[in-house]
């Protein structure tokens, strides 16, 4: 099993040799097959996100709120070894303590008294990190269901669940302080927090719609202002779209 990982580990970093390129700018690849995903993923968008986003909101705002700080609380364990490996002590510091005041205090993350006193961590991942140690977006291309990316924040998602202590005690079934999980857990939260994002973007997304002569090159523009915004730590951008890849 851990060969296996390894190997999936190497062969997506030669993939980003290949596609990611030394220059800090983004080229599409692919754009063709890009712009098909695109409209496949809007589809699925109108049928299966959108509704059940607008049913989300109609949950009482205890509930919403809860469940919102919930996913977030779960995001948060990923932010602790990438702000580590950046080097900013500061934001390791306020991710850890954000997660174990609002996992005990703050009963599981249902509750954010973190917040309250002055922990709010930025949210961080692997992307990010090649981001901020020099390594360019490279290529830019959209994957099924999963939307916008890069060449970079693709093997970041990938190298994502060899760091996140969530994915360590859920996709890889290990135990850690005596807690475990499964495949099914992972999902649910990233499912749930897909529709959390969703549901607070109602607005934003259909307003993008509307104006954009070009949607495709619109989500574009979006995704990669957020993911520069993020790893130059702006919060330029940030109230209105949030975590677009969270």
């Amino acid at each position: 099993m851990i060969k296996i990982k390894i190997k999936t580990l190497l062969t997506s970093l030669v993939l980003v040799s290949i596609l990611s390129t030394s220059a800090k700018s983004t080229e599409e690849c692919f754009e063709g097959l890009s712009r098909s995903i695109f409209k496949f993923n809007l589809a699925f968008d109108d049928v299966v996100l959108e509704p059940i986003a607008k049913g989300y909101n109609k949950l009482p705002d205890p509930i919403k709120t809860g469940t919102g700080n919930f996913t977030s609380n779960i995001s948060t364990l990923l932010s602790i070894p990438n702000s580590l490996l950046q080097g900013n002590i500061k934001q390791f510091g306020h991710a850890t303590g954000s997660v174990l005041v609002n996992t005990t205090v703050g009963i599981l993350g249902f509750l954010n008294p973190a917040e309250k006193i002055g922990l709010k961590p930025n949210k961080e991942d692997v992307g990010q990190t090649l981001g901020a140690y020099g390594m360019g977006p490279g290529c830019y291309f959209v994957l099924p269901i999963l939307g916008p990316t890069t060449a970079r924040d693709s093997i970041g998602l990938i190298a994502d669940t060899f760091v996140d202590p969530f994915a360590h005690i859920t996709i890889h079934e290990k135990s850690l302080i005596g807690i475990s999980g499964n495949n099914i857990d992972y999902f649910s939260v990233k499912g749930t927090s897909a529709v959390d994002f969703r549901s607070d973007n109602i607005t934003n997304f259909d307003s993008l719609e509307k104006n954009s002569l070009d949607l495709y090159s619109s989500f574009k523009s979006v995704y990669l202002q957020d993911r520069e915004n993020k790893i130059k730590n702006s919060d330029d951008g940030q109230d209105d779209w949030g975590n677009l890849d969270n």
